[in-house]
């Protein structure tokens, strides 16, 4: 009979060879931290060639070299570079909690971009790939959509449960004010781009505060609010 454990496949050295027992062993938990350390230490590398070369310039041969891999030993852990760059994303997106009230989730929102600017090339990574994914037939199209679709319906229920409590006007949509944030958001990160003094977490900010002042029966359009705070 043959014998199975959960692992890789080898022979049996007690059986006389016929038919052979098959014994698939254990990988250690050793090995298995060791994995999830590396691939963490790539994607930690991935980001920082990122930010040196460039989405189009940045290779998997860089990647490789700076991880003491072979660009086949790479694709052990991720399938292409766009992989390697979505799960880059991915990952921070995870540590990136913007649920909870109006005040913790737009403060939680605007924390996080403030922080994100602070790592080499992770903004221009988000930009960049965002535009990239726009095609339908980029592997991180589906991701970056859903990615766009949890913040703007994060926001959205915040400001819903501000507008019940009073403390937002009631007559704009949750989603249209949700959306004007994210938009607002996405323009001046591109615009950091160009110019890295432009304070993105500080102008969202100023704009959130402006929204929140307003009385609860204004009739004042987000776009106003968006002219002053570009003034």
């Amino acid at each position: 009979m043959a014998k199975f454990l959960l692992g890789s496949v080898q022979k049996s050295p007690f059986n006389d060879g016929e038919s052979p027992d098959t014994i698939i062993t254990m990988p250690t938990r050793g090995a298995y931290a060791k994995g999830i350390a590396k691939r963490d230490e790539i994607l930690a590398i991935a980001l920082e060639v990122f930010a040196r070369y460039g989405y189009r310039r940045t290779s998997l041969r860089h990647i490789a070299d700076g991880a003491d891999l072979t660009p086949a030993g790479l694709l052990h852990y991720f399938s292409s570079k766009d992989d390697l760059f979505t799960e880059i994303l991915r990952e921070r997106d995870e540590s990136d909690d913007i649920s909870g009230t109006t005040d913790d989730a737009l403060d939680s929102y605007v924390n996080n971009i403030r922080r994100n600017a602070t790592v080499p090339g992770l903004i221009r990574l988000s930009a960049t790939l965002t535009v990239e994914a726009a095609d339908r037939g980029h592997p991180a199209h589906e991701f970056v959509v859903r990615r766009h679709e949890h913040v703007v319906s994060a926001i959205s229920y915040a400001v819903r449960q501000a507008q019940a409590s009073g403390s937002l006007p009631r007559h704009m949509a949750a989603d249209t004010i949700a959306r004007f944030i994210v938009a607002l958001s996405n323009g001046l990160q591109t615009q950091w781009l160009l110019d890295d003094d432009v304070d993105v977490a500080q102008q969202i900010k100023e704009f959130v505060g402006l929204l929140m002042s307003l009385p609860v029966d204004s009739q004042t359009e987000p776009a106003t609010l968006l002219k002053s705070t570009a003034s």
